[in-house]
């Protein structure tokens, strides 16, 4: 079976994000961009799921800017076999990029599409939940262990109270946690074979789909800086302390 794989380009997870003066957004002037962690899990899952016969081929896709190509690559480097690139320039909100990946499902008819919980840059946590009620599929987020057995498979998903499994038939829709597994780098030659790749480039047109946001970003600002904590000498001192603001009787 076909597993298909979105990826995200965002803001290197180690680069410190910067507001922009007048507060309409983050600043993307010469900042490291990378592909989302959550989505090089999802990769790295897809292709360890190839690796052991379960599926035949893994299609990246992205929806994004021009610039998405590298993120693509990067997928392709680490082992998919081939890629999409939906080109927008302006910023898709979970729902469009739901319903486009829908569309895209419905031409490459995958098993499953396995995508990361939620992307660093806005933590909506919204895509693969969308996007399993638009296809009709049953949804298996925040994966641990993905085990695919027939025409079913079975997720390990984190709750609060621990650990819960959960049975779905396939096709199905997969977000992948942090402990899923660890991602693999890509080697040079492999590097090197991404470039020959194919990488299919559409356009949200293409798809028949409507991006219009419907969402308008009032203001960005940074989170207050946190203030200084204090020494004390002992803890007769740390008791008096908490004790002057209500904390301990």
């Amino acid at each position: 079976m076909k597993l298909l794989v979105p990826v995200k380009r965002v803001i290197d997870y180690n680069v410190k994000p910067r507001v922009k003066a007048d507060g309409t957004g983050v600043d993307l002037a010469n900042v490291k961009m990378s592909m989302n962690p959550f989505d090089e899990i999802a990769v790295e899952e897809a292709l360890r799921l190839k690796e052991k016969g379960v599926a035949t081929e893994v299609i990246a896709v992205s929806i994004g800017p021009a610039k998405a190509q590298e993120t693509l690559r990067t997928a392709l480097a680490m082992g998919a076999d081939r890629a999409i690139l939906i080109e927008s320039d302006a910023e898709v909100e979970p729902l469009g990029v739901a319903k486009l990946l829908a569309k895209v499902a419905a031409e490459e008819a995958p098993g499953m599409v396995i995508l990361g919980k939620q992307a660093i840059d806005d933590d909506s946590n919204q895509t693969g939940q969308m996007l399993a009620a638009l296809l009709g599929w049953g949804q298996g987020t925040f994966a641990s262990k993905v085990e695919v057995s027939g025409d079913a498979v079975a997720v390990t998903r984190e709750v609060d109270g621990g650990l819960e499994t959960v049975s779905l038939k396939l096709p199905a829709i997969v977000t992948t946690d942090l402990r899923l597994n660890e991602p693999r780098y890509a080697s040079l030659p492999n590097i090197m074979k991404a470039k020959s790749k194919p990488l299919a480039q559409k356009k949200p047109e293409d798809y028949g789909v409507d991006i219009t946001p419907r969402l308008t970003t009032l203001k960005v600002e940074e989170p207050p800086k946190r203030s200084a904590g204090i020494k004390v000498a002992d803890v007769d001192e740390l008791v008096a302390k908490l004790k002057a603001l209500g904390v301990a009787a």
